[in-house]
């Protein structure tokens, strides 16, 4: 780093190159952060780890497991997480209890089954009441910010209802029942339409329109469940949605028949049009993007790249401007068989080392980075006291220990940060971490083992001096 100062300063090096190096070398630094904890406990709760925690987590967010995680784009500061149980948790990632060995973060509200406790304006949570019929039933699905203002956030879930919530009084200012199991909901951060695409089990995107208070319409197409939704970074009226049919399907909701075709994995050339562009390109009916089930579909925020992942286990990055796949291949190691949406993360664009884009892949007990156009493996973040072996890996689904399933990812603007929610209820951070600290924490560790080694040898010193004095004493037989 000193280095590169000093060039900088030389003119040698300009700021951009400066800011590629010094990201690569925050990147290739990140580590779990095991000092920062959330503890979603309240006062009431006993101090107890749920069942399939690991190592020395003995705190945790959402007892039941956390389904997802949200952070707000603007401040970086408030992060959402949904339970499996019922429950939202509203935490500042700037205000924690800290101590010499650890820091620890208290949500400063939660929306709970029965009742809303604390708000975003108090410190900590003090109070309950019953307002069960604003709160969902079943587990959360997914969670998101207002797009424009983290004032708000939306949230889904399993009891078929959409939520609009005040982040400062944790109420919901309005709730959608759409008749069917909301599995995720996305929101366009350009648009002024305030149109909510959601994917349901039944197959066809639901639209909700914000501003009437009403189901808009709906997206016919998909032969079975959506799972993924997603509007376009740079064009507010362009959706893209995967579903259980295997299908990852294109939307321009301007126009009476809303689809643009579907995307087919055996087409790396794609359909230019016109213009090179796509404009007046025939649009496909048939193919598919995945041998299997999609249930994660995002774009680049340059709207250049579309990235899915499907059951085949395969991610699939494609030129959204053709719809051609770009033949991107990421190794075996992706593993992907669960139900419920899985998004890989990609990081900002302003962030990534350029020309590379970055891209981290929730893999079950390990997140992988990967160079998202060349499909290069980047970096392993293992989770810290989890055995993984190639055994494992290779193991059926049904023989899997997923207690430590990684579910969703979310990135924390302004900062090198990535937290990452889990299924045996914990929120864990990974940060970057110096040679330095690293070098730090390996002699704490190996003064702690060398002083737990010196007790050692004191209480067995003390016991064999007892049972010396006791071999010496003379025994008389009367």
């Amino acid at each position: 780093m000193n280095s590169h100062i000093f060039a900088r300063a030389l003119g040698t090096f300009s700021p951009q190159a400066l800011q590629r190096a010094e990201t690569s070398r925050l990147l290739n630094a990140l580590e779990a952060a095991s000092d920062v904890k959330f503890d979603g406990r309240d006062d009431t709760t006993q101090s107890s780890r749920p069942e399939g925690a690991t190592g020395g987590d003995t705190l945790w967010a959402h007892k039941a497991g956390v389904n997802c995680v949200a952070i707000d784009k603007f401040e970086g500061r408030y992060m959402l997480t949904g339970g499996a149980d019922p429950s939202i948790k509203l935490w500042d990632l700037e205000n924690a209890e800290t101590t010499s060995k650890s820091c620890v973060h208290k949500p400063i509200g939660s929306v709970e089954r029965y009742g809303i406790v604390g708000k975003i304006n108090l410190k900590r949570p003090s109070s309950s009441f019953s307002r069960s019929s604003e709160t969902h039933r079943f587990g959360i699905t997914h969670v998101s910010f207002y797009p424009f203002d983290s004032l708000a956030f939306l949230s889904s879930s399993y009891d078929h209802a959409l939520k609009i919530y005040d982040s400062q009084t944790l109420t919901p200012s309005a709730s959608f029942d759409l008749a069917s199991v909301v599995y995720s909901h996305a929101l366009s951060p350009i648009a002024a339409h305030l149109l909510v695409a959601c994917a349901t089990q039944i197959p066809a995107v639901r639209l909700v329109d914000l501003r009437s208070g009403a189901s808009a319409h709906s997206l016919s197409g998909h032969q079975g469940a959506v799972l993924t939704v997603c509007w376009s970074p740079q064009d507010g009226h362009i959706l893209a949605s995967g579903g259980t049919d295997g299908t990852v399907r294109l939307w321009d909701i301007r126009r009476s028949a809303s689809s643009l075709g579907v995307l087919d994995l055996e087409d790396s050339v794609g359909m230019w049009g016109e213009d090179g562009l796509g404009k007046n390109a025939r649009p496909r009916e048939h193919g598919k993007a995945h041998v299997g089930t999609c249930n994660g579909v995002t774009w680049t925020d340059d709207g250049k790249y579309l990235i899915t992942a499907g059951h085949d286990e395969r991610v699939r990055v494609w030129d959204s401007g053709s719809g051609a796949n770009a033949l991107a291949h990421f190794g075996p190691t992706i593993k992907n068989t669960h139900l419920s949406t899985l998004l890989p993360l990609i990081l900002p664009s302003n962030v990534a080392p350029w020309p590379h884009q970055v891209m981290f892949y929730p893999n079950e007990k390990e997140i992988l980075m990967f160079d998202l156009l060349e499909g290069t493996l980047l970096k392993r973040l293992r989770i810290p006291g989890v055995a993984f072996t190639a055994t494992q890996a290779r193991s059926s689904a049904g023989h899997r220990n997923l207690k430590t399933r990684i579910t969703s990812l979310a990135w924390r603007t302004g900062t090198t940060e990535l937290y990452s929610a889990h299924s045996d209820g914990l929120v864990r951070p990974w940060m970057p971490r110096t040679a330095e600290e690293a070098e730090l924490d390996s002699e704490e560790a190996l003064e702690g083992e060398s002083g737990e080694e010196e007790s050692r040898k004191r209480k067995r010193q003390a016991l064999d001096d007892v049972f010396r004095d006791l071999t010496k004493q003379k025994i008389t037989f009367i």
